[in-house]
């Protein structure tokens, strides 16, 4: 497959994941109320606004012509969570029941500038890499 045909699937890939996020922040908001860090005021509107953000950024990263907003926006947004990461991490939260211990949280952790990355690389703002090693 072309380094064109790679950075599609990825980016229908990352759009499926951000769209199920966001619906997911909309449906079933008790989980993401409750790494929210204190400090952020209307959690329950944040977690909503959050949720259209990512339906937002996935239909964006589909359309050509708002793919590289979408992808600087998703690469941001990717960024301002990381706190509430952290925080369900080191609070090891039970959530319906399940409590997520570090072999969920190491690696989702780690790959979050992976998320960033792709959002980027994705929507545009990062060169595919090619085998040629000429400059």
């Amino acid at each position: 497959m072309s380094a064109r045909g790679w950075r599609a699937c990825a980016r229908a890939l990352l759009a499926c994941f951000y769209a199920s996020a966001g619906l997911a922040h909309l449906w079933w908001p008790a989980p993401f109320l409750l790494i929210m860090p204190q400090a952020v005021p209307f959690p329950e509107i944040v977690v909503q606004v959050t949720g259209l953000l990512e339906i937002a950024g996935a239909i964006g990263l589909l359309l050509p012509r708002w793919r590289k907003l979408a992808g600087l926006m998703l690469a941001i947004y990717a960024v301002c969570v990381f706190p509430a990461n952290i925080r369900h991490a080191a609070m090891g939260f039970e959530i319906a029941g399940w409590t997520l211990d570090w072999w969920y949280h190491g690696p989702r952790l780690a790959l979050q500038p992976v998320l960033v990355w792709l959002a980027l690389w994705t929507g545009g703002w990062c060169r595919p890499v090619t085998g040629s090693s000429a400059h």
